[in-house]
């Protein structure tokens, strides 16, 4: 199993990274995608992917954090992407949900990024939340341009996924699906996507499955939790849990184009 999404920098793994990272090997999941979501966290998730073996991480900015892009913040992503460690541009896209930077900031840090991406080679961690529209606009253009992309997270409609399949996106699905009340539509929508264009992930530490039982007592989410999504999803999907873990492993390594 591979975790596509992992906040290692998180503050919440400050304490017992090394730990964290040993019960998921132990869990079976035998490489993880540390996000960076910010100049900063970026630097750091590639200096712990060099120093945890089989990780990976993105180099890139957040819409949260687009207000922060600049020429000298971009120079040190492009520095950051051409680390063997970083095998993707992001997570970059548009969050209109909350404008922590505006619009018009979100619009141009994600522009800047997928030109670099497309400079580069290099495939693209995505982010959109309630901007579906604007994004897939800015977006279009680059798709040719660019080896692979994937929709981190997903949680839209119908019609938002039908259009990420349409585009070429790989899908990554968290532990939302496992949500009694908020997860029901995604859960749904798990058969419409191609087993060769999912990808898992536990966006750890945030959105612990609430279905596990017993719940760890943190209430914290932790990468050794992927088998339980793998296994959830699996199961909505009428699939067998390794024959679909052999998939995404697969698609990770198309997408990534590294070995694990």
């Amino acid at each position: 199993m591979f975790d596509i999404g992992v906040n290692l920098t998180s503050s919440q793994f400050s304490r017992d990274r090394d730990e964290v990272v040993a019960r998921a090997r132990a869990a079976g999941v035998h490489g993880m995608l540390l996000t960076g979501t910010n100049r900063h966290e970026s630097e750091e998730a590639q200096r712990l992917a060099e120093r945890f073996e089989r990780c990976w991480s993105t180099a890139g900015v957040h819409p949260h954090d687009s207000s922060s892009w600049s020429p000298e913040v971009a120079e040190a992503i492009y520095t950051l992407v051409n680390k063997p460690e970083v095998v993707a541009v992001g997570e970059c896209g548009l969050d209109f949900n909350r404008n922590f930077s505006t619009p018009a900031e979100q619009e141009t840090a994600f522009s800047a990024q997928l030109a670099m991406a497309a400079e580069l080679g290099m495939p693209v961690f995505l982010h959109c939340r309630d901007a579906h529209d604007r994004f897939f606009a800015l977006l279009e253009p680059w798709l040719d341009h660019l080896p692979g992309a994937v929709l981190h997270c997903f949680t839209g409609t119908r019609d938002e996924l039908q259009a990420c399949l349409d585009h070429g996106l790989f899908i990554g699905i968290t532990g939302w699906v496992c949500d009694e009340r908020r997860g029901l539509e995604l859960r749904e929508l798990l058969p419409m996507i191609p087993a060769e264009r999912l990808l898992l992930e536990t966006d750890a530490p945030y959105l612990l499955p609430r279905d596990m039982t017993p719940k760890p007592a943190s209430r914290r989410n932790e990468p050794a939790f992927v088998p339980h999504i793998l296994a959830r999803v699996a199961e909505w999907r009428g699939e067998e849990a390794q024959w679909l873990e052999g998939v995404t492993d697969n698609n990770v390594r198309q997408l990534f184009n590294i070995d694990f």
